[in-house]
């Protein structure tokens, strides 16, 4: 239990600390940002005024993060910029109806961890884990406004862009580039080096790398074929 003696005004920027974290002397922690109990800041971490690190939050030296971004129970690799207004690591979205017809909350009680050299644009959010921890790999970068369910795993060098919706518990393999508002429904598995046109979603496994797009995401050339299809009919319909 955290009580307001146990903090203390951090020497550089302003902000406050909990006298249990175990913080760098070279870390900026700017006025109004806080950093609770047993959180550990690596060198030359900067925190932004507004920013929540939550109790036993890890991040490592020479990461970013931005204004009113809330942090917990994640870890946070080398080398990362996290925006403005990101969340990483609250609970999943995970809910059953027992006998009785009462809605339950499922228990979630692990991780998020980011790799090294992550960023992460403005207003996303991370959820923690459940079953098994969420993780984004190492040089993965992800645009504002990302969803990522609990269980995701997402793996290195991939891009999401704005919008990106994942569901829990999917998995994505390394240098997948997702467009704009993709959707990827739950425990459904990407492999590496599949590129996604924006507006598509994938319901079922994609096992084979290349390009893909459309609702249900299917491979490109067949998703242009319907499209083209859907255009012709659509002229005859009007002549």
């Amino acid at each position: 239990i955290e009580s307001r003696q146990q903090f203390q005004k951090w020497h550089n920027g302003g902000g406050i600390f909990h006298q249990s974290a175990c913080i760098d002397s070279t870390v900026l922690i700017e006025v109004g940002a806080i950093v609770h109990s047993k959180a550990v800041l690596g060198a030359n971490v900067c925190i932004g005024s507004g920013t929540v690190v939550g109790p036993a939050v890890t991040i490592g030296q020479s990461t970013n993060i931005g204004f009113n971004v809330a942090l917990s129970n994640c870890i946070i690799g080398d080398s990362c910029i996290i925006h403005n207004g990101v969340c990483i690591g609250q609970d999943g979205f995970g809910f059953f109806v027992d006998e009785h017809g009462n809605m339950l909350k499922k228990p979630q009680l692990l991780n998020a961890r980011i790799g090294n050299h992550v960023e992460i644009g403005a207003n996303s959010c991370i959820d923690r884990g459940s079953w098994r921890d969420t993780v984004i790999g190492d040089h993965s970068k992800i645009d504002n406004l990302v969803q990522i369910g609990h269980n995701v795993a997402i793996g290195k060098s991939c891009m999401l862009c704005g919008h990106v919706g994942i569901a829990g518990s999917a998995t994505i393999g390394d240098y997948v580039t997702l467009g704009g508002r993709v959707a990827v429904r739950d425990h459904v598995s990407i492999a590496s080096k599949v590129r996604l046109a924006a507006n598509s979603c994938v319901f079922k496994d994609i096992t084979e790398p290349g390009d893909y797009g459309g609702f249900p995401a299917v491979p490109i050339h067949e998703w242009r074929r319907q499209v083209a299809n859907q255009i012709r009919s659509s002229k005859k319909r009007t002549s």
